[in-house]
């Protein structure tokens, strides 16, 4: 479990990233035809044709980034340049990382000190964490090289997948507050103030230290990817919503905030278009009262549903919030 710790600075400091980061999707990409058809894509439409088109002559397109990119595990940070406004910017920024960050990012070890059964940095490798000039180059080319034969077809899609999810985001934030945002970003991930619990095999506590946090959607990413430097604002990247073909969520009400919230989350939500106890609300969704009273109460934090004690019950309804998000309302003008 990686724990992000939020103090007061860094829930005011919470930015959303203009769209996706040309140069992190590529390796983000470069991953998923690596990992192989074996692992299961996360649901985004395009995703297996995309991998069906390009999937041949990977180490010719690949080239050096081969040795950059693992199977899965951690990226080096150069690889996300979130200050890039393209990928051009993004790639001459990647070559011109100074030679201890590249050391730092590539993990290279101490000949004296490697653990002799982990497989050795490739010559090349060793190269670029020296910053060689022509080691550098061979980056730059390679990383254009790979956009253009293997994502550029895409892009588009991408960025409008990602235009899509900020709208979203921010309609979130300006109705629910920090809160909704937080809340709703990742169904599997838990916002229990002022700690957001990412799901992971590592462990990690990660004070943002009142830098603040930039929220980056990717459209390759299965989970959080963490870029973390201790005089900048760290950088979530996170999966970004999902949606049909079209870009609009399909089916009911509640089916389409299934990505959005968590299935079950989204059925109580729904449930809620009519007051109910906790009681009602769990024969309603056929969960246990522990459980409907739990997904109440990270819908209420998130400012979708109010609670109203009547006696020794408590009643359970939709905020104007939770009753626009269920009713599909399109984004429109704060009214104070």
């Amino acid at each position: 479990m990686i724990r992000l710790h939020f103090d007061a600075a860094d829930l005011r400091r919470i930015v959303l990233a203009p769209a996706p980061n040309a140069l992190w999707e590529a390796a983000l990409s470069l991953r998923s035809l690596r990992a192989g058809p074996a692992v299961p894509d996360r649901p985004r439409p395009g995703v297996k044709q995309w991998r069906r088109r390009v999937n041949g002559s990977l180490a010719e397109r690949a080239g050096v980034l081969l040795d950059l990119v693992p199977r899965d595990g951690y990226l080096p940070d150069f690889l996300l340049q979130p200050a890039a406004p393209d990928l051009a910017s993004a790639v001459d920024m990647a070559g011109r990382t100074p030679a201890e960050e590249l050391t730092a990012d590539l993990r290279v070890p101490d000949p004296a000190g490697r653990d002799t059964a982990a497989p050795p940095p490739s010559r090349w490798s060793l190269e670029l964490a020296a910053g060689t000039a022509t080691a550098r180059r061979t980056l730059t080319a390679d990383l254009r090289g790979y956009f253009d034969s293997s994502i550029a077809p895409l892009w588009q899609r991408v960025r409008t997948d990602g235009t899509a999810d900020r709208a979203l985001r921010a309609e979130m934030l300006l109705r629910g507050g920090v809160d909704a945002l937080l809340t709703t970003l990742v169904p599997t991930w838990l916002w229990d103030p002022p700690v957001l619990h990412l799901p992971s095999r590592y462990t990690y506590d990660i004070p943002l230290c009142s830098r603040g946090l930039l929220l980056m959607p990717s459209w390759f990413g299965t989970g959080p990817m963490i870029r973390y430097r201790p005089d900048e604002p760290t950088v979530l990247a996170y999966p970004m919503h999902v949606t049909d073909a079209s870009g609009t969520p399909a089916g009911p009400p509640e089916s389409a905030l299934g990505p959005l919230l968590g299935r079950t989350r989204a059925a109580v939500l729904g449930a809620l278009r009519e007051p109910a106890t906790t009681t009602a609300l769990a024969a309603r969704t056929g969960v246990s009262p522990a459980t409907a009273s739990q997904h109440a109460t990270v819908l209420r934090n998130a400012g979708l549903v109010h609670t109203t004690r009547t006696g020794t019950s408590v009643l359970h309804g939709l905020t104007p919030l939770g009753t626009a998000l269920l009713a599909g309302e399109p984004p429109g003008p704060i009214r104070r």
